[in-house]
């Protein structure tokens, strides 16, 4: 197994997760592997394999085709479920034509036979590793994600695939809870893409009322209606070239959506009062922080438009579910406060660790803000974090969230009214039988429970 000097690939420290039920080989092939600068982790089943996963954090996966319980194909699949753009070469005794054509077309980087050419396999973990190399490092990584505060696994695997999907040109969906950083992730994705020279420009869907959306999108000929006193660009025409982040794209009227979905399958869009259509070169990401399956699946949005935006989905984790951020994200938020504040006492630090954060990380900023407001000293004390966490309304709930909860309130309030008659209840919110059954179904608010019974 000698290796010539010459040939030998450096991959300085990148990670490799090596999968074989053969123990021998296992071993044999991690040491050479390790001789080549790759710091190698080893499993001897596919289980195993996705339990190191996310905490070895592999930028390459290398595994045997033939294993008891789990395969090297089944492997494939479940990996690439969860981590669509890691790598993985298949290596096998028994390889044949068809395999090798089976596994390729599922999505494989590889497929090596044993015994193993090593000139061969050192060219294809070469290769994979050009692909899905670290992401980004020094100046490079400071510019595209020098505002996604995190170190965990869960946030590095988000960001490698988040990476690689920018170098594309295709349309991306981010889904996540309120308050976990979409714009952010928007963009990072303008950033890290070809497009990061041009403009980015985001735009909240909720925020905008439904009879000024189209103008906002799609710009309006100057006398189109009342108010429009001049020739507006809409925001398509004005990030030309860049990326249109749409958010809450959730609460697009299903009106809106066709017009939506023609703009971006024609790749042009028509200002209101204007005859004449304008060409768009725009990359749209969207987000939300509903279920746009479901809401598919309840009649509330496009399927043909779903899946024209979510060519990609990225999903965002809860701030619960990487804990080890806590710490980077609250001295984040101290140092940008003007204060006396500098650091976290070990019981306020604890404090927040056990805390469960319904609001994510925008609770977070608002609870050390907080804090940071009261602190008399540069210790932040366990106290001032209580203090804050206890505080019923700690932080501001979104336009949307506000909106949905008026909405909610106001139409139970008017159900009790008129006991339960949706004609009548229609009639008074000024809006027909449809559109009002569509706000009852978005609210799960059935008008026969609001009928009082006959004693």
């Amino acid at each position: 197994m000698s290796v010539d000097s010459e040939a030998t690939p450096d991959f300085n420290g990148q990670r490799l997760l090596l999968v074989d039920d053969d123990a021998s080989l296992l071993t044999l092939l991690s040491i050479r592997l390790r001789s080549l600068g790759l710091e190698v982790g080893t499993v001897g089943s596919g289980a195993e394999a996705l339990a190191k996963l996310p905490t070895f954090n592999p930028h390459l996966v290398l595994t045997d085709l033939r294993m008891e319980e789990m395969d090297g194909l089944a492997l494939y699949e479940q990996i690439h479920q969860h981590y669509p753009t890691l790598p993985v070469i298949i290596m096998t005794a028994h390889g044949t034509i068809q395999e090798a054509v089976d596994a390729t077309s599922r999505g494989v980087f590889g497929f090596i036979t044993k015994p193993i050419d090593h000139v061969e396999l050192n060219e294809k973990i070469r290769q994979a590793l050009n692909i899905h190399t670290a992401v980004g490092s020094g100046d490079e990584q400071a510019k595209w994600r020098k505002n996604i505060i995190g170190q965990s696994h869960v946030i590095e695997a988000l960001l490698q695939d988040l990476y690689h999907v920018a170098q594309s040109d295709i349309s991306v969906y981010i889904q996540g809870e309120s308050g976990t950083g979409k714009e952010l992730i928007a963009q990072a994705i303008h950033a890290a893409s070809p497009r990061r020279n041009k403009p980015f420009i985001a735009v909240n869907c909720s925020a905008i009322p439904e009879d000024l959306l189209e103008s906002e999108l799609f710009g309006h000929k100057r006398g189109a209606f009342s108010g429009a006193i001049e020739n507006r660009k809409g925001l398509f025409e004005l990030a030309h070239g860049g990326v249109l982040f749409l958010d809450e794209i959730g609460d697009m009227s299903p009106a809106f959506q066709v017009k939506l979905l023609r703009a971006l399958q024609e790749g042009e869009i028509r200002p209101v009062g204007e005859s004449k259509t304008v060409s768009i070169d725009v990359r749209v990401v969207s987000a939300s922080h509903k279920d746009l399956k479901q809401l598919v699946d309840e009649k509330q949005f496009r399927l043909d438009l779903y899946y024209r935006l979510n060519i990609v989905t990225l999903r965002l984790p809860s701030l619960t579910d990487r804990p080890e951020d806590i710490p980077l994200l609250a001295n984040h938020f101290i140092a940008q406060q003007k204060t006396k504040a500098k650091k976290l006492s070990n019981e306020a630090m604890e404090m927040l660790l056990g805390y469960d954060w319904p609001g994510n990380i925008r609770e977070l900023k608002n609870v050390i803000e907080q804090a940071c407001t009261f602190a008399t000293a540069p210790l932040i004390p366990a106290s001032l974090i209580e203090k804050a966490l206890q505080q019923k309304n700690l932080s501001m709930m979104s336009f949307n969230e506000a909106k949905q909860n008026f909405e909610r309130d106001y139409l139970i309030r008017l159900l009790k009214l008129v006991n339960g008659n949706v004609t009548h209840a229609a009639r008074i919110a000024q809006r027909n039988r449809t559109e009002f059954y569509r706000l009852l179904e978005r609210h799960q608010l059935k008008p026969a429970e609001f009928k009082k019974k006959s004693s």
